[in-house]
């Protein structure tokens, strides 16, 4: 099967306009791994908690920011 280039620009500045090229493609994953981690100044340190399924289940159910709002339900019952 032969491959396509794909571009799509009709615009400069419409920011539904983009480049599906397998090079686009590339370079919006390479920024995409390059944006993931802790962001720059973050105080925060990544470690492994064991808590209770419906512990989990409900802050889940609160939508995306579950883990967060964790965070602050300790922060508030710390002594």
């Amino acid at each position: 099967m032969k491959k396509e280039h794909i571009a799509v620009k009709a615009d400069p500045g419409d920011p539904e306009d983009f480049d599906v090229s397998e090079a686009g493609l590339a370079s919006a994953l390479a920024e995409r791994r390059a944006r993931r981690g802790r962001p720059a100044g973050s105080d925060k340190k990544l470690i492994s908690l064991r808590l209770d399924q419906d512990v989990i289940e409900k802050f889940k159910s609160g939508g995306p920011g579950w883990q967060s709002r964790i965070n602050d339900a300790l922060r508030r019952a710390r002594v």
